[in-house]
């Protein structure tokens, strides 16, 4: 009986988050009740020093700093800045508007890393805009979220930097992984919208009655609102894929950069400054809070033999590496139906990543197919965290039946660059060896 005990950690695990408890206070508790059965008092000393761990992680000191950017860029003036630009270029595509919120999340994304915030920020800028065009309420939710998502398949994501030192996995290298999915996936988005818009032109009316806008002043106006982000984007990412810094580095000029972007734009105040670094203080708080207690429930399940359990379970069920592949994915999607990424990442990946190199895939390409997944079950209703945040910035003609309507077509798009990565490793196994660079 002893050597199932700690599977039984994870019922216990959702029992708790059924009851109410936070996930982070939920995965302290059950791996305390499962040390102290197996270990005594000696559990207080394996879990303290996971605290020391978390604290002392050189990578995670990039989460903030990547907050923080992102904070700047929002509270700034600087996002609604970058939109106004880009909807000057695209107005006159079919579905402009819609294009021109996809390429802002994608941009979003880029310069911070945080899903919620990039979903935010873009609802808040767009939903008027569209609402105010007649754009079909069903593809504008589907868009906000879909748009939001890319927070987590472009890099630099949060949640990357949170899963590269709990898979023992290169930070950089994950980026570059990444990258070329990411991308395929905002393409993807641009292509269905401008096509669903030119064969059902109701459903995203194109601009009438607005003058266009010269091509010098186009011109003018990329110069000073989207060179000065693309610069800023290449300070942090093109630092990171080409080896030069690590993404603490390369997080700590970003932040710097958007504060001085701020000051050039003159929107910097002690008031945006205050309110992005108590925004950071908040996020940055939750989600280390997550990272330790992930930390502590891990280290109990391994100590417990839970990782020999699970494999000799799913070496001695017959399947095949394929199928327990498939398995682990399919874990990983239910596990984000209920959790946030951050928690599904620390609770599945300890025990999944030494299973993955027992059967011989490529870690890399293992985690980029899990962070699709994972973004896919962000989006996927009935308990899709993107449509709560949709929710809490959309005005009450926007329905949950809008909503959950909305964001299938995007699901759908999501699946394809999952498959086209599982059937064609090297979407995420080629920029990687290419580029190479230093293992941070």
């Amino acid at each position: 009986m002893s050597d199932f005990l700690p599977i039984l950690m994870f019922p216990v695990l959702i029992l708790f988050i059924f009851l109410g408890v936070q996930i982070a206070f939920a995965m302290i508790l059950t791996a305390t009740i499962f040390g102290l059965m197996m270990f005594g008092d000696v559990t207080a000393y394996q879990l303290l020093t996971k605290i020391e761990e978390t604290a002392s992680n050189s990578i995670l000191a990039a989460v903030p700093l990547f907050i923080f950017m992102g904070a700047m860029l929002e509270k700034s003036g600087i996002a609604e800045r970058l939109f106004h630009a880009i909807h000057l270029w695209t107005k006159r595509l079919p579905g402009g508007i819609g294009v021109g919120t996809i390429l802002l999340g994608a941009i979003f994304a880029a310069s911070s890393g945080v899903v919620g915030a990039t979903e935010a920020v873009i609802g808040l800028l767009t939903i008027p805009i569209m609402l105010k065009h007649q754009y079909d309420k069903r593809l504008l939710s589907g868009l906000i979220c879909a748009s939001g998502s890319l927070g987590t398949a472009i890099p630099p994501s949060i949640t990357v930097i949170v899963l590269g030192p709990v898979a023992g996995i290169s930070v950089g290298q994950l980026f570059n992984g990444l990258l070329i999915p990411g991308l395929l996936m905002a393409a993807l988005f641009v292509i269905y919208v401008i096509a669903l818009a030119y064969f059902k032109p109701e459903l995203a009316p194109r601009e009438k009655g607005e003058v266009g806008v010269p091509l010098g002043e186009r011109l003018k106006v990329t110069a000073t609102a989207i060179l000065p982000a693309a610069a800023l984007i290449f300070t942090v990412l093109g630092t990171i894929l080409l080896g030069i810094a690590t993404p603490t580095e390369a997080s700590a000029c970003g932040a710097l950069g958007a504060v001085l972007l701020s000051l050039c734009y003159k929107s910097c105040s002690v008031k945006v400054l205050w309110d992005s670094m108590l925004r950071t203080v908040n996020i940055t708080a939750m989600i280390l809070l997550i990272v330790m207690a992930g930390g502590m429930f891990a280290g109990i399940f391994f100590a417990t033999g839970g990782m020999q359990t699970v494999q000799s379970l799913l070496t001695g069920s017959g399947f095949s590496p394929y199928t327990v592949l498939a398995l682990i994915l399919f874990i990983a999607f239910i596990a984000g139906f209920l959790l946030d990424m951050m928690s599904v990442v620390l609770i599945v990946i300890p025990v999944a990543i030494p299973i993955v190199r027992l059967l011989g895939f490529d870690d890399i390409w293992f985690c980029v197919a899990f962070l699709v997944v994972l973004q896919t079950s962000y989006l996927t209703p009935p308990l899709a965290p993107s449509i709560f945040y949709l929710r809490a910035i959309s005005p009450a003609s926007i329905t949950l039946k809008h909503m959950y309507a909305g964001v299938i077509p995007f699901i759908i798009i999501q699946l394809i660059v999952l498959f086209v990565i599982l059937i064609f490793p090297e979407t995420a196994l080629w920029l990687p060896r290419v580029l190479g660079g230093p293992s941070w």
